[in-house]
């Protein structure tokens, strides 16, 4: 059973905000503020639109914040990357933390 966005708690509310936040920097999103982005909307084609380079770009930036590593050949891909929902479900099961926001450098 999935939790609502009100029943998050506020570490997994946390990352779900800073991945917003990764994804409007690392993509240098203009005319999107982190708060305009659903959690549990799509990222890709509708919803926020991004496209395939959108996609590596994102994965280099989880991988330089976080720590997390994608296969470019995993076919789960799309599953992790479907929205930030589940981008950070992703990230909690790679990392073993609540936050995930265990390996950021100074």
């Amino acid at each position: 059973m999935q939790k609502s966005l009100e029943e998050m708690s506020l570490e997994e509310k946390s990352l779900e905000e800073e991945l917003k936040h990764l994804i409007v920097d690392a993509l240098a999103l203009e005319d999107v503020e982190p708060a305009e982005i659903e959690t549990d909307a799509p990222l890709f084609v509708e919803g926020l639109g991004l496209d395939s380079i959108d996609a590596l770009e994102l994965a280099l930036a989880l991988q330089e914040k976080f720590g997390v590593v994608t296969s470019p050949d995993d076919e789960r891909n799309r599953e992790f990357f479907y929205s930030v929902k589940t981008l950070a479900e992703f990230v909690r099961a790679q990392t073993g933390s609540a936050t995930g926001a265990a390996t950021e450098s100074a």
